[in-house]
């Protein structure tokens, strides 16, 4: 049926858990089934963090955590992003720092006000937000506690990092 609808492209065979699993679903495709432009039309950060807790739990915790490492402790990695408001909370930090630094309101995003996604810049806005993470992970001892794992740590500042590189400057390569 996936493949009638053309919902996914397929896994590869030694991968494949059944003839229907929607296995493959692409990125760009995810963000269209979220559909969360349509809830939040104007908060495109909180449009994309939806987008980032279903994409973790699809293909973090599903298919790289059952398919990959066999399911045994990688499904705790993913939780980070979506079980708690500590991305959220750094995401807007970095939309803040848009708006201070760069004049960029996030709410209303216009062509005029885009960033131009130079080197400096994008440098400049991961920076500072993983500097405020860090600052954070340091001085709250629970945060520290709920990410535990050096790679939910990373994960996070790198989701936070990337969503405000690519929201002000309107490149999904700068959030790379």
């Amino acid at each position: 049926h996936a493949g009638v609808v053309q919902m996914a492209s397929l896994l590869p065979a030694r991968r494949a858990r059944g003839p229907n699993e929607p296995g493959g679903i692409k990125f760009g495709v995810l963000g269209d089934i979220v559909q969360a432009n349509r809830k939040y039309p104007n908060d495109p950060a909180r449009a994309s963090l939806e987008v980032v807790g279903a994409g973790v739990m699809l293909f973090d915790q599903i298919w790289l955590g059952s398919y990959m490492s066999g399911g045994v402790g990688f499904t705790q990695y993913a939780t980070a992003a979506y079980t708690d408001n500590i991305l959220d909370e750094y995401t807007y930090y970095g939309m803040d720092y848009l708006k201070d630094k760069y004049g960029f309101d996030y709410t209303n995003p216009s062509p005029e006000q885009i960033i131009k996604p130079t080197q400096d810049v994008v440098n400049d806005l991961a920076t500072e937000v993983t500097i405020n993470a860090l600052e954070q992970y340091e001085q709250f001892s629970t945060l520290m506690e709920d990410h535990f794992g050096g790679s939910q740590r990373a994960g996070v500042i790198a989701a936070a990092s990337g969503l405000t590189c690519s929201i002000g400057t309107g490149n999904s390569y700068a959030g790379l």
